[in-house]
């Protein structure tokens, strides 16, 4: 015991593991608050479906030399959300169908440009980094983690001025919309702030993981708990904590970052759902 503390004592003298752990726990926080309004409202599979997008975004500000990748990730992925909002809504192509031909195409073109123009001479590694995250993580810079902390603080400034219109058209947008509600506004909100989640998760989980950051730690409080407040506080508590142990493992067990934190996520809600199978109180 004494040898582990004295290793994470020595990992965490240095700066680079300090911002991946901020960093780590405001994405966690942010993810869990916005994933459970996903879940209930079945837009879970946007979070995968921008998530690709942003892959290709990102494969675009490799392919430019951009210093600051966030340029071109950030707007694109914004821009997509709404897009996916919008001919999700139209009646000629379903939402499933538009988040599949939006995300599987980005990816698609994604990987080709990084195939075609590589950044570096080991385009696997590239590749993969990008998908899981395994490296980026621990390559944050101060200003990456300035912009991380003011982006969290949007989300969570706007989750909480918000907090009762997006429960209410989380529950009920008909019933939201005859009491006066803008909920196509709110809708784009959500959307916009899952693109901004998407975006900061991308260093932490990489992109193929960020829909179980979003999912998990919701789907897990949701064995247990009814209420929406339940629900939120419950899957932020899960979300963080998973976050932390995560980091930590990974620090002492040399294993991907992102993958441990999803994999922490997993055993979690399999310890939810066995709890709630004995209890009977299951809800979701």
């Amino acid at each position: 015991m004494a040898e582990m503390f004295s290793t994470l004592h020595y990992y965490f003298s240095f700066s680079f593991v300090r911002y991946a752990l901020i960093v780590g726990l405001l994405i966690a926080l942010c993810s869990s608050l916005l994933g459970v309004t996903l879940v209930l409202k079945r837009f879970s599979f946007i979070g995968d479906g921008l998530s690709h997008v942003a892959f290709g975004a990102m494969a675009v500000a490799s392919v430019v030399n951009l210093t600051n990748n966030m340029l071109i990730v950030l707007p694109v992925t914004i821009i997509a959300a709404v897009l996916l909002l919008r001919t999700g809504q139209n009646t000629k192509i379903k939402g499933d169908a538009a988040v599949a031909m939006i995300s599987v195409g980005t990816l698609a073109v994604g990987y080709m440009l990084m195939n075609q123009f590589p950044s570096s001479s080991n385009i696997s590694a590239d590749v993969c980094s990008t998908l899981f995250g395994s490296t980026l993580i621990l390559t944050l810079t101060p200003f990456d983690v300035w912009l991380c902390i003011g982006m969290s603080v949007v989300v969570l400034v706007m989750f909480v001025l918000f907090y009762n219109k997006i429960f209410s058209v989380t529950f009920d947008e008909n019933f939201s919309k005859a009491t006066g509600i803008n909920s196509d506004g709110y809708n784009l909100l959500i959307a916009i702030i899952t693109a901004l989640i998407i975006v900061l998760a991308m260093n932490l989980v990489g992109s193929l993981l960020i829909s179980a950051l979003i999912i998990f730690p919701a789907l897990s409080a949701m064995r247990l708990f009814k209420s929406f407040r339940g629900v939120i506080i419950c899957s932020a508590v899960i979300s963080v904590v998973c976050a932390a142990a995560g980091i930590i493992i990974s620090i002492l067990a040399s294993t991907p970052v992102g993958s441990t934190i999803v994999t922490a996520d997993i055993v979690v809600f399999l310890v939810f759902w066995v709890i709630s199978a004995f209890t009977g109180r299951s809800r979701a």
